[in-house]
């Protein structure tokens, strides 16, 4: 069954704005959308232009960045009363569209995603300020882990020596990032920081010393945050993981699409989150990520949850500059 309503210029809008609300690394915002033909559905590019080869050489974090919007294009579909296909990589790997999205059918009852999740895209932010020692709850953590499951995506709360470890591997990375030129200069244009930012290392985290320290790169204020003073954090935080089997750009798509669900899941019941992501920055601490006891597997993104104050809104692009009303 299918509506037969084209999408009007008022819900081409409110798609693109849903899809342009999410995350991507550095704010890049790397997306562009476009109807299809017959104005029932949507077509989602990769804008090149906004690609971050130093810190993305392989093009992965633009590709979880675009899975994270074509998910919010999911949800705000739901809003306007469609039901959502999706296919990822039409015409193949590397080439444009990265998706389509079949809006043509009514919306499912009850609610594909199991709850409203709409009114999330608006409030999701990045935390990066210090969280309570308060855990998330068992129930919440298991319905987390559902919400990645439904997108093909494993998503694992470590236990304390799994978050040292990780918090090890990212020390080291940062450290890394932070004596490559090439990539701090990248880092500098796209936060509009002077020559002199150069993050804030990561200390004991996590060790039990009060006054450790995590990088918390700021992307967003005006005028620009020039450093992201330190701040006392909780003493050992709760991260998760997220997991693909394979390694390829569909699996890319697919862990965006799960990091979205889960952090919109996790914004509708009040927790804060952000993405730690400079050891999968750098290929050999991301092998090291995984955990052997889990057998084969890529971690995409390290996640930080936990309760604590909202994040700061980050600027987003007009509309008008990712949306091209014209079908392809």
């Amino acid at each position: 069954m299918t509506t037969e309503a084209a999408l009007t210029t008022a819900d081409l809008r409110l798609l693109a704005e849903a899809g342009g609300a999410a995350p991507s690394l550095h704010n890049s915002q790397p997306w562009r959308f476009r109807p299809t033909a017959d104005r029932l559905g949507l077509e989602v590019h990769a804008d090149r232009s906004r690609a971050v080869p130093a810190a993305d050489p392989e093009g992965r974090a633009l590709y979880v960045s675009i899975g994270a919007a074509l998910f919010n294009l999911r949800v705000a579909a739901d809003r306007l009363g469609r039901d959502t296909t999706v296919r990822l990589l039409p015409a193949g790997a590397g080439a444009q569209p990265c998706a389509v999205l079949d809006l043509s059918a009514p919306a499912r009852t009850p609610r594909p995603f199991g709850a409203d999740l709409y009114p999330a895209i608006a409030r999701r932010h990045s935390s990066r300020q210090p969280f309570t020692n308060r855990d998330v709850p068992e129930r919440l953590v298991a319905d987390l882990m559902l919400a990645a499951r439904d997108e093909d995506v494993t998503l694992t709360l470590l236990e304390e020596h799994g978050v040292r470890r990780v918090l090890d591997l990212t020390s080291e990375a940062e450290a890394r990032i932070a004596a490559d030129v090439t990539r701090e200069a990248e880092t500098r244009r796209w936060l509009r920081l002077e020559p002199s930012y150069d993050g804030i290392p990561l200390a004991a985290l996590g060790s039990h010393d009060r006054d450790a320290r995590i990088p918390m790169r700021g992307f967003a204020g005006h005028p620009p945050r020039y450093a992201t003073p330190a701040e006392r954090f909780e003493a050992l935080p709760q991260l998760a993981t997220l997991t693909t089997h394979l390694d390829g750009q569909a699996d890319w798509l697919r862990t965006g699409q799960a990091l979205e669900r889960v952090w919109l899941l996790a914004t509708v019941h009040g927790l804060q989150a952000c993405v730690l992501h400079q050891a999968v920055e750098i290929p050999d601490i991301r092998w090291r990520l995984r955990d052997p006891a889990d057998g084969p597997a890529h971690v995409q993104l390290v996640l930080r949850v936990g309760y604590g104050p909202p994040g700061t809104a980050s600027p987003r692009r007009p509309v008008e500059d990712v949306l091209d009303p014209s079908a392809g």
